[in-house]
């Protein structure tokens, strides 16, 4: 995942954005789950999973992440997709 070794490598990035799809009968495909559950056995490494469906400024983690990386432009912030994960790196300084 050359996405992955560039953010931990990155002294400036600190979220990574998962594009994986929802399934072709939009219940959620074997790429989805796959992220999901890797994400979630890696969680300890992260200081939040959001799901694509919760990513929205009423959702805490959405809103803490924003308030401490910034209020970069994102078109998927506050439409619920099923089809992205979003993932906040922990600070490594």
């Amino acid at each position: 995942m050359d996405a992955w070794h560039k953010i931990r490598s990155s002294s400036g990035l600190y979220v990574l954005k998962i594009i994986h799809g929802h399934g072709s009968k939009g219940k959620g495909g074997s790429t989805k789950d796959t992220v999901r559950n890797w994400a979630f056995r890696q969680r300890g490494r992260f200081l939040a999973v959001i799901p694509g469906e919760e990513y929205s400024l009423f959702q805490d983690e959405t809103a803490r992440l924003r308030k401490d990386v910034g209020a970069f432009p994102d078109p998927d912030l506050g439409t619920p997709n099923p089809g992205i994960t979003i993932i906040w790196i922990k600070d490594r300084a």
